[in-house]
């Protein structure tokens, strides 16, 4: 690795529990108390369909602003719809999260880096950066590093950083393509890097979405320095609650309504 010598950032929002593994004294726990408006505030609720409208953005962000949750995630161009609807509806507490490098990750780092402060001058508050995972499967740690790091600190330099509202850097591993140990490395790397999250998938990967298990082998590595992100194939309460157990702080979901479904306020 990169000998970069930054400290990594903490999630910025008050209402992301800490990032901590699990434990059999925990079982059951997430499903015992969690209450409907407590899970939506782990939500990100998101929409990267190729073909979303500017009526389909509309439509998140009001239902974003209904359940409470965490923050909307839209494809890069929709980030502008997004912002002015929330304005708009005087929903700016709800940040906005876009994506950067995304799906495939294997984009040149100087794409990312215009990608992601393009997005965030325009309003976005979170990045959601796709690992490349050729250079991760090259076992090419510096270069992975160097990737990440380039575009936290393009966003360090954003003038909100100054007001403390430094934008947020997740960084998408895709879980389901590695093995274990590239799991871990890659989210030390991450940490190393100045990153807030590591985030399970993409949702567009073959190999699969979240699973208990990463979600739990990345708690057990970031031991609460960083956020959690599952995302990829969360379509239920259970599923959701599971993952929240596991150690995660945030889910992408493209179906909130049937994650919420069965809780109750």
């Amino acid at each position: 690795m990169l000998a970069s010598g930054r400290q990594p950032l903490r999630p910025g929002r008050g209402r992301d529990r800490a990032a901590t593994a699990t434990g059999s004294d925990h079982h059951g726990e997430a499903e015992d108390d969690m209450r409907r408006a407590e899970l939506a505030a782990h939500l990100d609720v998101t929409l990267l369909r190729p073909g979303a409208t500017a009526e389909d953005v509309r439509a998140l962000c009001e239902q974003a602003m209904e359940v409470g949750a965490a923050a909307v995630c839209v494809s890069p161009s929709r980030v502008p719809d997004a912002v002015a609807v929330l304005q708009a509806r005087d929903g700016a507490a709800v940040p906005v999260a876009t994506v950067c490098g995304f799906p495939s990750g294997a984009h040149r780092t100087v794409v990312k880096v215009t990608e992601a402060s393009t997005a965030v001058h325009e309003g976005a508050g979170e990045i959601d950066m796709v690992i490349d995972l050729g250079l991760v499967k090259d076992g090419a740690w510096d270069a992975v590093e160097a990737d990440i790091t380039a575009v936290q600190w393009e966003l360090d330099q954003h003038p909100a950083v100054a007001d403390g509202a430094r934008p947020l850097v997740k960084v998408i591993l895709e879980t389901a393509a590695l093995t274990d140990e590239e799991i871990v490395r890659c989210c030390r790397v991450a940490e190393a890097a100045g990153a807030a999250f590591v985030k399970t998938s993409t949702g567009f990967h073959p190999a699969g979405g979240a699973s208990v298990h990463a979600v739990q082998l990345m708690a057990s590595t970031v031991g609460g320095r960083l956020g959690i992100k599952a995302s990829g194939g969360i379509a239920d309460t259970a599923q959701a609650l599971a993952l929240i157990e596991a150690g995660a702080t945030r889910l992408g979901v493209s179906r909130a309504a049937a994650v919420l479904a069965d809780l109750t306020d």
